[in-house]
């Protein structure tokens, strides 16, 4: 009985002293929590950017344009500049390419308006060049003051005026005067492969034409009148003409000038270019252009 009471109480003095094992254990690991701490408060920067450089290399990511980039001060922890972040770059290099593809898109158009611009200035000496010989026919004749002629977005356009009686009043005939002048221009223009496009046109009076029952019939068969002899005496093929009335609603000088009612009574050729529709709104902006250095250089306007 006594051998068993030792033994017990050994047992229960070996469990009393186990409570030091553990409190051990406790005050290592809050050594090495305070240790870890205090190390962590003392980052060497240049240690801690080849960590980062490293452990970036190792998941395929980089955080500087070239891998293995460094400090070259002497003193740890300070840097050159802040590292470029791979997000960062990536917007930068999104940001030049739009920039680029911009620039690119802009240059085009400009170098798109440009050659419109060159294709309508070739237009424009094209036609004057048109409107020199059909103004060398007139002078033959001594018709050159019975033709006004512009050239518009349209093309070139020949008035033929009233000044010289092309139409008696109120009728749709050609005087003989104005057969002369068709006549005249038709063999410079039957050589062209230009559209014409003969426009009707009546005086501002406010009278009810005798034969006709409005302006628009008598503007239309004026029209049909010059259309029909370019056609039939001629010669210009009927696929080249069209016809078109405008009545009094387009008068060439302003109605309320003395003698506007014998130049607004007309009929108009249009020579019509075959340009695109953008390219010939360019048209007024090359004769504007060459108006201004004409006056520049005090030259007369072509």
């Amino acid at each position: 009985m006594s051998r068993r009471k030792r033994h017990e109480e050994h047992e229960e003095h070996e469990n009393h002293e186990r409570w030091l094992v553990t409190y051990a254990d406790m005050v290592t690991l809050l050594m090495v929590l305070f240790i870890v701490m205090f190390a962590m408060s003392q980052v060497d920067q240049k240690k801690f950017n080849a960590l980062r450089d490293g452990l970036a290399a190792g998941f395929g990511q980089s955080t500087s344009i070239q891998d293995g980039s460094s400090s070259i001060l002497n003193q740890p922890g300070q840097t050159v500049a802040q590292p470029i972040a791979p997000n960062k770059f990536a917007v930068d290099v999104k940001q030049v390419k739009t920039s680029a593809e911009s620039k690119a898109i802009a240059d085009h158009e400009d170098a798109e308006h440009q050659r419109k611009y060159d294709d309508a200035q070739e237009e424009v000496k094209r036609l004057n060049e048109l409107l020199a010989r059909l103004q060398t026919a007139l002078e033959k004749h001594h018709l050159e003051d019975d033709v006004q002629a512009a050239i518009d977005n349209r093309g070139l356009v020949l008035s033929l005026v009233s000044k010289h009686v092309v139409f008696d009043a109120n009728l749709a005939t050609l005087s003989e005067r104005g057969r002369l002048l068709v006549d005249t221009i038709a063999p410079v223009l039957r050589d062209i492969p230009d559209p014409l496009q003969i426009d009707g046109h009546t005086n501002q009076v406010k009278v009810k034409p005798k034969y006709y029952p409005t302006d628009w019939e008598l503007s239309s068969a004026r029209a049909v009148t010059v259309l029909r002899r370019l056609n039939e005496v001629d010669g210009v093929p009927t696929a080249r003409l069209t016809a078109s009335a405008f009545g009094h609603t387009k008068p060439l000088i302003d109605p309320g000038k003395p003698g506007s009612q014998a130049l607004n009574k007309r009929v108009d050729i249009v020579v019509l270019s075959s340009l695109p529709s953008e390219t010939r709104e360019l048209i007024k902006d090359v004769i504007a252009d060459q108006k201004s250095k004409s006056t520049a250089q005090g030259g007369p306007h072509p």
